[in-house]
């Protein structure tokens, strides 16, 4: 149902197709418009010199490559010239040598596309998981959960679940602390900082509810009968 063009390097999909028991034959194109998508052809946007990165070890070559890869992805998606994107995934060592220190594809996309808010949702059957924070310490993530962005998160979270198809969609938060917090014994997080931001979910007509302890949640939601 989906026409495939990769978008990388040439040099090293020839290199994958040594080791790789029947690898079709790859066509390089200038341009998505000239694939050909012929049984057993992959068609390569080729973003790279002739350059050939060993294999299994970190270098700035690699990930300038690879960064490479994404952002001609997001500059051919901007000019509607393919529909999607699939990435594959970054070694964000590598990328970080070759100058691009980014915690991941979530934050390189966001900066291409000149996407102020922004979160990543993980879908896997019932559920629909979306991050208030990704890929930063754990010290480092009590600073970034606060009201605002979980806020923003919800907000987020609501509209992705509408574009999906879902007209009445059901945005449960879990909590920070284990038991979320249990009414402050366990820290305040929850009090001082995602339950206001639910009220204003609310207030907003938003469907929100929580927080709940994080098993709790999951366990009621893979089961189908969470709110």
């Amino acid at each position: 149902m989906a026409r495939l063009v990769a978008i990388g390097s040439v040099t090293a999909l020839r290199a994958a197709a040594e080791v790789v028991p029947d690898a079709p034959e790859l066509n390089v194109v200038a341009a998505p418009g000239e694939a050909r998508f012929a049984p057993g052809t992959l068609d390569v946007v080729n973003v790279a010199s002739d350059v050939r990165v060993p294999v299994g070890t970190l270098s700035a070559e690699a990930g300038q490559i690879a960064f490479e890869g994404v952002a001609k992805a997001v500059e051919l998606a901007l000019a509607g010239e393919i529909d999607g994107i699939v990435t594959a995934p970054l070694n964000k060592e590598a990328i970080a040598l070759a100058g691009h220190p980014y915690p991941g594809h979530t934050e390189i996309l966001a900066e291409l596309t000149g996407t102020p808010d922004f979160a990543m949702m993980l879908t896997a059957h019932k559920l629909r998981v979306v991050h208030v924070t990704t890929h930063v310490g754990i010290r480092k993530m009590l600073e970034k959960v606060t009201t605002e962005r979980v806020l923003t998160t919800i907000r987020l979270a609501h509209k992705a679940l509408r574009d999906m198809g879902m007209e009445r969609p059901s945005v449960a938060v879990a909590g920070l602390n284990p038991h979320a917090g249990e009414g402050g014994l366990f820290g305040d997080e929850e009090q001082q900082t995602i339950i206001p931001a639910i009220e204003r979910a609310k207030a907003e007509g938003i469907d929100a509810s929580g927080p709940w302890p994080a098993d709790t949640l999951f366990g009621r939601a893979v089961a189908a009968t969470s709110t």
